[in-house]
């Protein structure tokens, strides 16, 4: 789950253990001894499975998550929590999250989930060998390079530790109860609502911001599908060709990662941490120490009853959080102003997306915002001043932009205007053509819905 909670490191997991009321003071030894020296037997550890034997079924979107098992497992192997902390759900079991019931202090470890359980990017090479992940990946890079001619690029090389995760996950589940993680993989949902889940017909149903992203996320799936199909990778070919097996394993890794930069580049899944859901507000951050241990802390004082969450992206900005988790933030105060036309004009003033909102309550338009619209006009009607206006932007010459921003106030307004206005009666169109869809070959429909509302 996370794409930019703050990761904090740890040079040891004292502080982590030490957070807990409920649990006796140990040394960072002893706790990895226990963990260590616990003997786990298949029939342990698979003891709380209740799921029929055999492979996880992803097929069936209505299978019951199995997400108070896969706790039990956790503490098998030496997760920890706070006390008062748990599983819950608001909509009868589809979306789980974590809570306090007793309340939470600032600072105070909530969860802590050791290494041995910990899914890491970097040591998928180690458990399948450099070589074979070295010639899949490298044919990941040419599709990718391939696509970059014509138009479609995405970024393989950062995409890389989302890959491996990827591989691990189908490597586990192809395994069924033989896999340590089955518990885990049994708690995981079998439907998804992002960018990579939807079709066609989803896409013509977005804003072309929006619609980019998530096609975007759809288009990163289908290269790593037609990687893996190479066959380098050592997995069943059954598992390879089984579509809604692949698809699934791409979609629990990319929406439960949390990525770490040091001591090197990571992307890492740890249970029951992954269960954490998403606040503009969060109260929680998420750290991983240098062995790999993961340990959730409080960012605050969390009263009783209150849910615990974490940021799963920049909040004054949500549709890339929609295309990459497959649902809308309701606590966001601003949003882009959708401006994909003049991606140009954005680029060469070196804004960033995340710099051009709009507030949802006022309308308040960030000043970024006037800024590429009156740059757009100044370029249609007079280059030199265009040019003027657009060093003032770049090296924050407030004084000239101002001059301009006032002699063309009126312009940049009415440009704004149409722009606002366009919008909203896209978006109307939009809407009506996803409502037009049945729900029940088009499941995505609510929350596309829901995006451009």
């Amino acid at each position: 789950m996370k794409l930019s909670s703050s990761l904090i490191f740890t040079s040891s997991y004292l502080g982590a253990v030490s957070g807990f009321s409920s649990l006796p003071s140990v040394s960072k030894r002893t706790v990895s001894t226990l963990v260590a020296e616990r003997p786990f037997t298949s029939s342990q550890i698979y003891q709380y499975a209740t799921a029929p034997e055999g492979l996880v079924n992803v097929a069936d979107i209505w299978s019951e998550r199995d997400v108070y098992s896969m706790e039990q497992w956790a503490t098998q192997y030496g997760m920890q929590k706070a006390d008062g902390v748990e599983l819950y759900s608001e909509d009868g079991g589809s979306d789980y999250s974590l809570m306090t019931n007793s309340g939470v202090a600032a600072g105070e470890t909530v969860i802590w989930v050791p290494s041995s359980i910990v899914i890491n990017s970097a040591s998928v090479e180690q458990e399948f060998g450099a070589g074979c992940l070295q010639q899949v990946e490298a044919v990941l890079i040419q599709i990718d390079e391939f696509a970059a001619m014509k138009g479609t690029a995405t970024d393989s090389y950062y995409r890389l530790p989302l890959f491996r995760l990827m591989v691990r996950i189908l490597a586990e589940w192809e395994k069924g109860q033989d896999s340590v993680y089955f518990p885990w993989l049994n708690s995981l949902p079998r439907q998804f609502f992002n960018g990579a889940s939807m079709t066609k017909r989803c896409f013509e149903c977005l804003p072309p911001y929006a619609g980019w992203l998530a096609s975007t996320e759809r288009t990163n799936y289908g290269h790593f599908n037609m990687a893996l199909k190479q066959g380098y990778v050592p997995l069943n070919p059954e598992t390879i060709m089984n579509r809604e097996a692949v698809k699934w394993a791409y979609n629990v890794a990319l929406t439960r990662f949390h990525e770490i930069w040091q001591p090197d580049r990571q992307k890492l899944i740890a249970p029951m941490a992954d269960m954490l859901n998403h606040a503009a507000e969060h109260n929680c951050e998420i750290s991983f120490d240098y062995e790999g241990n993961c340990q959730v802390t409080a960012l605050y004082d969390i009263p009783a009853g209150s849910p615990l969450t974490i940021s799963l992206g920049d909040p004054t900005n949500p549709t890339p959080i929609f295309a990459q988790y497959g649902f809308l933030p309701q606590d966001c105060a601003t949003i882009f102003c959708k401006a994909m036309h003049l991606d140009k004009q954005i680029k060469e003033l070196g804004y960033e997306f995340s710099e051009l909102l709009i507030q949802t309550e006022t309308g308040e338009i960030a000043p970024k915002v006037w800024d590429i619209f009156l740059y757009d006009l100044l370029q249609k009607s007079d280059p030199n001043s265009a040019q003027e206006f657009g060093m003032a932007c770049r090296n924050d010459d407030e004084s000239t932009k101002q001059y301009y921003l006032d002699q063309y106030y009126s312009y940049t307004l009415e440009a704004l205007k149409e722009h606002v206005f366009g919008i909203l009666n896209s978006a109307d169109k939009l809407t009506m053509r996803a409502q037009s869809y049945d729900l029940e070959t088009h499941p995505r429909v609510p929350v596309i819905v829901a995006h451009n509302q």
